[in-house]
């Protein structure tokens, strides 16, 4: 199977290092494919795509392709790669199976009730409105074609290098407290096994898969868990109202929910491995992270 991935960030090559040797080639793309730090052996050819401008050779490789992976957020109210590729995708004599990176931002603020695949969306900010816009082009793109399209909307992503651990070690972390909050997160392990489960077994037409953990909870409380496990004081508890935030980080704390994960258990038959951000983090200190 050949691989192709718009966006080669994090996640991506998270889900990479996991899984290349499933794989008979991967390819993707970079704003700068020199600076980008994938290890040699793993073979991933990247070529350069900004958004508007791309290397030529993307066009090729995709007529070659097996499956495409997107990685790359909507910029400016439009999706970059149906923008660019649209029609080199809906071509690709090869493709069975397009996976697009979304996020449970959607649904918006549910006061912390539970929210499925089949729950309302509704956004707080224009950037889970433009998302929402590209995930109905990419299912639109798939309907009456060979290739099987599948939106993952992931909650909040940790994993090795990118954590809790990291930041309480380097003293960044803020234990930020608003009553009844809680978010659902999700380690990059276990976005990989999800994205691969869905690969083997493409079927046909659209389908939507939220991608979280089991156990939403207090973000507080994963700072505080961090810091136990690290053997230090966590930083003190700042109430929401009063704390320094980003604009971004800020609007972060409007959503409220918790995100069911049934069906990536029911349809693709996925075990989560770190099934709470406690199983995650003891296994990230157990490799590490934070330590030293």
């Amino acid at each position: 199977m050949n691989l192709f991935v718009f966006g080669l960030g994090y996640t991506a090559q998270q889900f990479i290092a996991t899984y290349r040797h499933r794989f008979s080639q991967v390819c993707g793309t970079s704003r700068t494919p020199r600076k980008l730090r994938i290890p040699e052996e793993t073979e991933v050819e990247a070529y350069r795509f900004d958004g508007t401008d791309h290397d030529p050779r993307v066009v090729e490789q995709l007529a070659r392709t097996d499956a495409v992976l997107v990685s790359i957020p909507p910029a400016g109210g439009a999706d970059p790669v149906l923008e660019a590729f649209s029609q080199a995708i809906a071509a690709a004599p090869r493709l069975r199976w397009v996976g697009y990176l979304s996020t449970v931002g959607v649904y918006g603020n549910a006061d912390g009730d539970w929210v499925d695949e089949t729950s309302a969306l509704n956004p707080a900010s224009d950037r889970s409105r433009h998302r929402i816009a590209a995930e109905r082009q990419w299912l639109e793109l798939g309907q009456n074609s060979p290739f099987a399209v599948r939106i993952f909307r992931l909650a909040g992503i940790y994993g090795p290098g990118r954590n809790a651990l990291l930041k309480v070690a380097d003293g960044t972390a803020k234990r930020i407290v608003k009553p009844g909050q809680v978010f659902n997160r999700i380690h990059t392990a276990d976005i990989a096994q999800v994205l691969m489960a869905s690969m083997e077994n493409p079927g046909s037409g659209k389908a939507v898969y939220n991608v979280a953990d089991d156990e939403p909870g207090p973000p507080q409380d994963v700072i505080a868990y961090a810091a136990e496990l690290l053997g230090v004081a966590p930083p003190p508890e700042v109430p929401f109202e009063t704390a320094e935030q980003t604009p971004m980080a800020r609007a972060f704390y409007e959503d409220n929910k918790r995100v069911r994960n049934t069906r990536i258990k029911t349809e693709l038959g996925v075990t989560l491995r770190y099934p709470t951000y406690r199983h995650g983090l003891d296994a990230l200190f157990e490799a590490g992270e934070g330590v030293g």
